[in-house]
C-alpha cells in the first residue's frame, strides 16, 4: 500500500473540514423540535494539532455555524500563534439564565454579541464561540498549580465538610466532573486572592494573566463568586466563562512534556510555567478520566445504536467485576471490557456537557505499538437535547467526528 501523501496544515484543515461536513449536522434529531432535524448547522469549533516523528508539528482549527455552515479555516501562522481571521462573539444568556442563542427561532440579529478577546483586522468573519460546559474545569485546575507553585496552597491543603486534600478534590472535579468539588475549588482561588472581585466588579484574576502571558486570550473564567458560584445562576456560566478549541489545544500544548516546546512561546522563555510536579498531577486527572463520552465514546460502549469514536481504553479504575463502570454517581451497565481491550489510545482529557453543548479537548498517545501522537479540541452547541440515548451525552456523530479524525491521522503517524 503506497504511503498517503505527507501531511500538512492545510491538507489537515481540508480533512477536519469533510469529516465535519460527512456528519451532516444539520440533520440531527433535536429534542426541543420534537426529534426534528436540528435545520441550521450547529456551532462547532475544532482544533487538532498532529506531531509526526521526527519532523515539525502540524496544526489546523475549523470552524462551523448556521452562518458559515460549510466551514472556515482558520489562519494560524507558522509558529501556532493566535487565530488571525476570527472575530469570536461571547456567548448569550437571558435574565433568566437561558443559553437563548440555541433555541429553536433564535434571532441572532437581536442578541446582544460582544468581542470575546482581541479583535482581529477588517474582514474577520465572526463566531460565536459556544459555552465549554465542564471544560471550564480545565482552567481552574491549572489555577490550583499555579496556586501549589506559588506557595499559597497545597495539593495536601484540608478542605470542605469533611475535610479532604485538594488533590482529592482537584481530581474529582476532573476525572469525574464533579460539580461539587468545582465549586469548593473555585471558592478556594477566590479565598487565596487569585481572582478578587469588589462591588460587583472583578478586580483580580490571576488566571486571566497567566492566560494571556501564554497568548491564550480567549481563556476567560470570569464572574465566579467568592462563595465558588460559577453557572448562570451564579451570574458566570455563559456568556462569561469562554474557551475556545484553538486556546484550549494550546493549553495542553502547554501541559503535554512529550510535545515539542510550544513554538509561539520560543522567543518568550521568561513566561512563568507550571511545575514539574504540578503539572505531573494535573496530567494524571486528565489521563484517569472516566467519561469518555464525547470524542471518546468506550465508556458508552453497549448502549443501543453505540458508535465508537476515539479508540481510547476507560481506566481501570471506573470497571466493575462485571465490565460494568461506575464513574461518580453515574453507572454504565453494559459490559465494556471487549471495547476496551479494543482500544489503542490512551486519551486524557476533560470532557463538557449540558443540554445544549458538548466540548471535550485531550492528548492523545497510541498504546504500544500503536505511535500516533497528536491534540484535539473541541466546543459545540450539540449538547444532551441531540442525544438519542438519554444515557449518552450527545449526538453519535460527535464520537463518529472523531473515529474518522483519528483514522486519517493514524494513516499519517503510524
Amino acid at each position: 500500500m503506497s504511503r498517503p501523501p505527507a501531511l500538512n496544515s492545510l491538507s489537515l484543515a481540508q480533512a477536519l473540514l469533510d469529516a465535519v461536513r460527512a456528519q451532516r449536522f444539520e440533520l440531527t434529531p433535536d429534542a426541543l423540535q420534537g426529534g426534528a432535524p436540528l435545520g441550521l448547522h450547529p456551532n462547532i469549533d475544532l482544533a487538532v494539532a498532529a506531531f509526526p516523528a521526527g519532523a515539525e508539528p502540524v496544526f489546523a482549527n475549523v470552524l462551523f455555524s448556521r452562518e458559515h455552515p460549510r466551514g472556515l479555516m482558520a489562519q494560524i501562522d507558522a509558529q501556532a500563534g493566535p487565530v488571525r481571521n476570527i472575530l469570536y462573539l461571547a456567548d448569550v444568556q437571558d435574565a433568566q439564565g437561558n443559553s437563548i442563542a440555541w433555541l429553536p427561532g433564535a434571532d441572532w440579529s437581536a442578541l446582544p454579541w460582544r468581542a470575546l478577546g482581541p479583535e482581529p483586522g477588517p474582514g474577520a468573519a465572526r463566531f460565536v464561540s459556544p459555552y465549554p460546559a465542564s471544560l471550564l474545569k480545565l482552567m481552574v485546575l491549572v489555577g490550583l498549580g499555579l496556586l501549589v507553585d506559588a506557595g499559597r496552597t497545597d495539593w495536601e491543603a484540608r478542605l470542605g465538610q469533611p475535610a479532604r486534600a485538594l488533590a482529592d478534590w482537584a481530581f474529582e472535579m476532573t476525572a469525574q466532573s464533579s460539580n461539587e468539588a468545582t465549586t469548593l475549588l473555585v471558592a478556594h482561588l477566590h479565598a487565596l486572592g487569585a481572582i478578587r472581585r469588589e462591588g460587583g466588579l472583578e478586580l483580580q484574576n490571576d488566571l486571566h494573566d497567566f492566560f494571556a502571558n501564554l497568548g491564550l486570550p480567549t481563556l476567560r473564567l470570569a464572574n465566579t463568586r467568592a462563595d465558588g458560584g460559577w453557572g448562570n445562576a451564579a451570574g458566570s456560566g455563559v456568556g462569561h466563562i469562554q474557551m475556545t478549541a484553538w486556546d484550549s489545544l494550546r493549553l495542553l500544548w502547554c501541559l503535554d512534556p512529550q510535545a515539542p516546546p510550544p513554538p509561539w512561546l520560543r522567543a518568550h522563555p521568561q513566561i512563568p510555567r507550571l511545575s514539574d510536579s504540578s503539572r505531573c498531577f494535573i496530567l494524571h486527572a486528565l489521563r484517569e478520566q472516566g467519561l469518555h463520552e464525547v470524542l471518546s465514546s468506550t465508556v458508552l460502549a453497549g448502549l443501543p445504536g453505540w458508535v465508537a469514536g476515539l479508540p481510547a481504553r476507560l481506566p481501570k479504575r471506573w470497571l466493575l467485576a462485571d465490565g460494568a463502570a461506575r464513574v461518580g454517581d453515574s453507572h454504565f451497565p453494559a459490559d465494556l471490557r471487549a471495547a476496551n481491550r479494543r482500544a489503542d489510545l490512551q486519551f486524557s482529557h476533560k470532557t463538557g456537557n449540558t443540554q445544549n453543548y458538548s466540548a471535550d479537548a485531550g492528548i492523545v498517545l497510541g498504546i504500544p505499538p500503536a505511535k500516533r501522537h497528536y491534540l484535539i479540541a473541541l466546543t459545540s452547541s450539540l449538547g444532551s437535547r441531540y442525544a438519542v440515548d438519554p444515557r449518552a451525552a450527545t449526538t453519535w456523530r460527535i464520537p463518529a467526528l472523531a473515529a474518522a479524525i483519528d483514522a486519517f491521522l493514524a494513516r499519517h503517524l503510524e
